[in-house]
């Protein structure tokens, strides 16, 4: 792989690429954003003094940045032409696409609660799930799941979604210099889909394709409804760090999941946003290596998300605000293409950081995206920012 990506053109960057750390636990850092005090004087007269303009943030955080109708944060001064459009949506499509969405989701509840009837889920290193349940419950929970999945987006707006599938060179290498004819044949064993990350939307358009597991907050399976569907899915639950010996934690089972996957096509497969949080689509953030420890092949898929109106993208906008002004969206498009399997050579398979970023560099590549080198802490930043111009008007 290594000398076919020297013949890529190297992707821009919006600074200068730093190495990177492994993270272990690739998952999103759940603290608050930040968020400043409007009555405090002292923060007032600091912020009047030093707070950099908007077009000062975003130049620095551009990852991140609206370029919507809607404006910053979503709250925008909006023309009279949208709001009236607006105005129509919530009246109309609004409560149609909630019933419609409810009772999707509470259809492929009932469906999980069928299949998992008098079945104990699978346990182990303090995880659970059903995802490895076989004969006819793994198949109705998947084939059901998928269905559903694409209805659903369908009922946001979703109604035609365009994939783009990037055959690979059954004469040639596929992805490294060891290529073959026998790896080519494997394309449908990778260890584990790898994504770049727009939208809470990307993990419905996957499910709708391959029903993959991902990594969770161990709240989500206490959830109402969700948390069940989320065991069917096989989720990988971050939780604190147990005392017991044989306690592998989430990086390590994420790549036990990634290895039996590769090996065994009947199990789950994972889905994988290495980037770590979302962007605005036009960008690719540093590859977190936790995911490529395992040294298995993966898939790459690039998502875009075009619009006239409103970017599905959820950067700098709150999701309450996000999903209503997407249920008011008449028609929303997502495009998706599918690179062939990547096959690590020995060299990436020792360096889980090379791997990562040669990922990376592929997908930054044949997606037509600029590489940033700012992350999640700089998208904290961004936000606190964002609150600090906003409650200054």
């Amino acid at each position: 792989m290594e000398s076919e990506l020297q013949k890529l053109p190297k992707p821009e960057t919006t600074r200068p690429s730093q190495p990177e750390s492994i993270d272990e636990g690739s998952t999103k850092d759940d603290r608050p954003l930040l968020k400043p005090d409007p009555t405090n004087p002292q923060l007032q007269v600091q912020s009047q003094s030093s707070s950099p303009s908007i077009e000062e943030l975003e130049k620095k955080y551009a990852p991140y940045v609206r370029h919507d109708v809607y404006g910053i944060m979503g709250r925008g001064e909006l023309p009279w032409t949208e709001k009236v459009l607006l105005g129509i949506a919530l009246v109309t499509l609004v409560p149609m696409r909630v019933i419609g969405a409810t009772t999707v989701l509470v259809v492929y509840y009932l469906i999980c609660k069928i299949c998992t009837a008098f079945w104990a889920p699978n346990r182990e290193d303090e995880q659970e799930d059903y995802a490895h349940t076989g004969g006819w419950r793994r198949t109705v929970m998947m084939q059901s799941g998928m269905f559903l999945s694409r209805v659903m987006l369908f009922i946001f707006g979703f109604y035609w979604i365009h994939e783009t599938y990037q055959p690979i060179n059954l004469n040639g290498n596929s992805n490294n210099e060891d290529g073959s004819k026998q790896q080519a044949e494997e394309l449908e064993r990778p260890g584990a889909i790898v994504s770049n990350h727009i939208s809470y939307l990307d993990i419905l358009y996957h499910m709708s394709c391959s029903f993959p597991s991902f990594v969770a907050k161990r709240s989500v399976a206490k959830l109402p409804l969700v948390g069940l569907i989320s065991k069917c899915l096989g989720c990988v639950y971050v939780q604190r760090e147990s005392k017991s010996p044989d306690f592998k934690g989430v990086s390590g089972v994420v790549n036990e999941r990634i290895r039996e996957a590769h090996q065994n096509k009947s199990a789950p497969i994972m889905l994988l946003f290495p980037e770590g949080t979302t962007t605005n689509g036009d960008f690719l953030l540093p590859f977190k290596s936790g995911a490529f420890l395992s040294g298995a092949p993966v898939q790459p898929v690039i998502l875009r998300y075009p619009y006239q109106r409103l970017s599905p993208a959820w950067d700098s906008i709150s999701g309450a605000r996000h999903v209503i002004l997407l249920l008011c969206q008449f028609v929303n498009h997502v495009e998706a293409t599918w690179l062939p399997v990547y096959y690590p050579s020995q060299q990436e398979k020792d360096d889980p950081r090379l791997y990562a970023e040669n990922v990376r560099r592929l997908m930054a590549h044949e997606g037509n995206l600029l590489l940033s080198d700012i992350g999640l802490a700089e998208k904290r930043v961004y936000h606190a920012a964002l609150n600090g111009l906003f409650y200054q008007q």
